[in-house]
This record gives C-alpha cells, sequence and structure tokens, in this order.
C-alpha cells in the first residue's frame, strides 16, 4: 500500500516565539508555537515540526515547556530538534509529549550517538536533519552545515545521509538551506541525489512558495514536503498544497 504523502508545517522557535527569516536571518515573529501548531492541527496537517534555532540551554528549557504545552492540545505526530545531543535529551523530549526527536549538529561531531539513540529507543523517533547547501568543493556538489547553516562541516551530504542511515536514523529532513526561506522553489536536485542514496522516508524542505514546488519535490523523490513561512503569513494553506498533489497523482490524506 502506498503512503501518503505528509504534509508538515515547521516552526522555527526562538525564546518562546515562532520565528521566520531568509536562510536563517532577518527573522520575523510568526506567532506563539501553541496556538499556531493548534491551528494547523484544524487545518489537516499530518505533523508538526518544531526545530529551536537558536538551541542554547536555556533555549531547550523553553522547547520543553513548549512541547508540553503542544503535546496537550494537538492530536497529530510532533517531532522536535534543536539541541538534542544524547539520549537524555530525546529521552525528556519525549517524556514532554513528542512523538519524535531531530538530531542534526551533534551527530556530525559524534556520528555514534545515532546508534546510541536508536538502540535505546529505536530508529522510528529519530530524524536526522540534513541542513546541505551546494558546495563544489564536495565530490556530489552539495555539503553539510551545522549551527544553523552557520558552519561548514566538510562533509558530503550524500555520504552523510547514507552514513546516518547506517547508523540507525529512521528519517532524513533534508533542508536546502541556499533555499530556505526564499520561497523560489525546493532544489530538486539535491532531493533526487539524496533519495538515490537512502530508502528511508526523505522529508524535503527549503523554498517552498507555490503549491507546483510541493508537488515538483515529490516527483523527485519527497515522501513528505515541509514549510514555515508560505503556512505561517497565509499565502498557501495545507489544504491547497493536498489538493495539488491529489490533483498530481500523489495519496494524501484529506479531512
Amino acid at each position: 500500500m502506498t503512503l501518503a504523502v505528509r504534509v508538515i508545517p515547521c516552526l522555527d522557535v526562538h525564546d518562546g516565539r515562532v520565528v521566520k527569516g531568509v536562510n536563517f536571518t532577518d527573522l520575523r515573529d510568526a506567532g506563539d508555537p501553541v496556538e499556531l501548531a493548534a491551528a494547523y492541527d484544524r487545518a489537516g496537517a499530518d505533523e508538526v515540526t518544531f526545530l529551536d534555532i537558536s538551541a542554547s540551554h536555556e533555549g531547550r528549557e523553553t522547547t520543553r515547556e513548549v512541547v508540553g504545552r503542544t503535546a496537550e492540545t494537538v492530536f497529530i505526530p510532533l517531532t522536535v530538534g534543536g539541541g538534542v545531543s544524547s539520549p537524555d535529551d530525546v529521552d525528556a523530549l519525549l517524556r514532554a509529549g513528542a512523538d519524535k526527536a531531530a538530531i542534526n549538529t551533534a551527530a556530525v561531531h559524534r556520528p555514534e550517538v545515532i546508534t546510541e539513540i536508536t538502540r535505546r529507543f529505536g530508529n522510528q523517533v529519530l530524524v536526522l536533519s540534513v541542513d546541505a547547501r551546494r558546495d563544489p568543493d564536495q565530490p556530489s556538489g552539495f555539503g553539510v552545515t551545522t549551527h544553523g547553516g552557520r558552519k561548514d562541516a566538510d562533509l558530503d551530504a550524500l555520504v552523510w545521509a547514507r552514513w546516518g542511515v547506517e547508523l540507525g536514523v529512521g528519517e532524513i529532513l533534508l533542508n536546502s538551506m541556499d533555499a530556505d526561506g526564499t520561497t523560489s522553489g525546493f532544489d530538486l536536485e539535491m532531493i533526487n541525489a539524496i533519495r538515490a542514496e537512502v530508502d528511508v522516508p526523505l522529508i524535503a524542505s527549503g523554498g517552498a512558495g507555490r503549491v507546483e514546488d510541493f508537488v515538483a519535490a515529490v516527483d523527485a523523490g519527497a515522501d513528505a514536503v515541509l514549510a514555515a513561512s508560505v503556512f505561517h503569513f497565509g499565502t498557501l494553506t495545507v489544504t491547497e498544497v493536498k489538493e495539488a498533489l491529489a490533483a498530481a497523482g500523489h495519496p494524501v490524506r484529506l479531512t
């Protein structure tokens, strides 16, 4: 049976508020995360993702509190990332109400943490967040960044995605740092290249601006599509995206 394509609003959380910018800069306030998550639940979103983009110790504490309040309000899966660096961090988020945890920088610095987490909780709880950008110095032309795109990891994105799956991650969130917040479309070449390397579910992120962009991302190999600003600021609705996907022949869950 073919699984439905998931449409996932992303809440970039900073100091307890949802923000959105372009390439992680020039941040605009987009609202209260609990209220937004509840609205997306009512609107038919399949999941909601929280990313603590500051990932400071205090920020993580704030995120746990927000996660707890959100989990009491919504009935769709909740993925939380930002500052996750150990099985204990994942345990705390799951206890707060998260369904899955996303890991990025800590896994690049110490890849074995992926196995430590998945052995304890199972691979279904761990998402590898890959913040990638075009990099001519890497064999594939795509390199990995960390710290919200501010640091170059000197690591080929295709190699890292394949390695992450071998270590045990159950899903990959692929974010194009070049396209992030630009609304100019997903990086289809990047999606296609990663799709050819891994067999776990692939979430495409970065660059959504029109319903056609979501369709193109799924055509390129994404199992789920994630977006922020187009949903937060009313450019598109979850329903409009799902209707476009359905019209293109992709299975979706319509409410």
